[in-house]
């Protein structure tokens, strides 16, 4: 299947990238900016038969085999949860052992992993057009992973290029920082994210709340859409809490749960000190101004269930706790 085009700001993004040069780039920024599709790009353009200042053409052999994950020149490292999520085949050996039962898709890049992509990248090209390696997001390698990257990195075989992408660089070694240049990614503005929410098929009030929503991030807008959120929804969710309800947010798996109470109480904190709301309606949020002690005190709650959503052993029970915090500290008097 061919790649959907990239969005305007991120095209623009690319033309300036691959008019530069460098064996290795750092695609930095928050999430919901598109740097996986940017670092794509970027390879596919770098592995075309006929490329262009735009980018790969779309047509030849190595970029159908990028589209049929087949390309033997390029290798995208990702986390197996994260290959799974986006369609990409895992190895082999690791699909075997998740058929098998024997072990749960590794949310993190195993350092096997990033060895045999080490032994891909001393091979010599197969088409002749050099070789890529693709890593997102870059900050799930631990440090036992980057240190193995970090030498072919410092010493790269000459024919291999490398994008590592990520949401939080602050989270890489210092070491690899350094070994890259780095983009930051651009932040698209309103109108023209609406204008290509709307071409994504979204109307003009769900594309506008969902943008809201979504901190004025349009990846992340169109995956709360996917997610099944709409702009009724969003906008009743501090009732829904003030109230308790924990319907509002069930089914929902617990790391949604907390980014959408900490986006919640974000705008809460703002309003309080004179700031406007980033991801709600100010009409929305309750009229009455809350203690900023129970706001603080409710922001350590949800930073510090944050630290453990992801491997939480009763999702429901904290969910509910969640909830009741919520409710507690949007009724607070004091």
């Amino acid at each position: 299947m061919a790649p959907t085009p990239l969005a305007p700001w991120l095209q623009r993004q690319l033309d300036a990238l691959l008019a530069q040069r460098g064996h290795a780039w750092l695609l930095q920024g928050p999430s919901g900016l598109g740097q996986f599709e940017l670092g794509l790009a970027m390879v596919r353009a770098w592995l075309c038969d006929a490329p262009t200042p735009h980018g790969a053409c779309g047509h030849c052999a190595s970029c159908h085999a990028i589209d049929v994950h087949t390309h033997s020149d390029l290798t995208v490292l990702m986390p197996e949860t994260e290959a799974v999520a986006r369609g990409w085949p895992l190895p082999d050996k690791a699909q075997a052992e998740i058929d098998d039962k024997k072990r749960k898709p590794s949310k993190d890049i195993r350092v096997d992993a990033m060895r045999d992509t080490i032994e891909f990248a001393q091979r010599t090209s197969g088409r002749g057009r050099g070789k890529a390696v693709l890593i997102y997001p870059a900050e799930r390698m631990n440090a036992v992973t980057a240190n193995a990257l970090l030498k072919t990195l410092e010493e790269p075989p000459g024919d291999v290029r490398f994008v590592l992408a990520t949401d939080a660089a602050q989270l890489l070694l210092p070491t690899i920082r350094s070994r890259c240049l780095t983009h930051t990614l651009a932040w698209p503005g309103r109108d023209e994210s609406l204008a290509w929410l709307a071409a994504q098929g979204l109307g003009a009030q769900e594309g506008a709340a969902l943008l809201r929503a979504a901190g004025g991030r349009p990846d992340d807008a169109v995956a709360l859409a996917e997610a099944k959120l709409n702009a009724s929804q969003w906008a009743a969710l501090p009732k829904a809490m003030a109230a308790g309800d924990v319907a509002a947010v069930a089914g929902l798996a617990l790391p949604e749960v907390v980014e959408r109470l900490q986006k919640l109480c974000h705008d809460l904190v703002a309003l309080q000190v004179g700031a406007a709301p980033r991801y709600f309606e100010a009409a929305d949020l309750p009229s009455r101004a809350l203690p900023m002690a129970a706001l603080t005190r409710w922001w350590g709650v949800l930073t510090q269930e944050a630290r453990s959503a992801e491997h939480s052993l009763n999702a429901g029970l904290a969910t509910e706790f969640l909830v009741n915090s919520a409710r507690q500290a949007l009724n607070s008097k004091g």
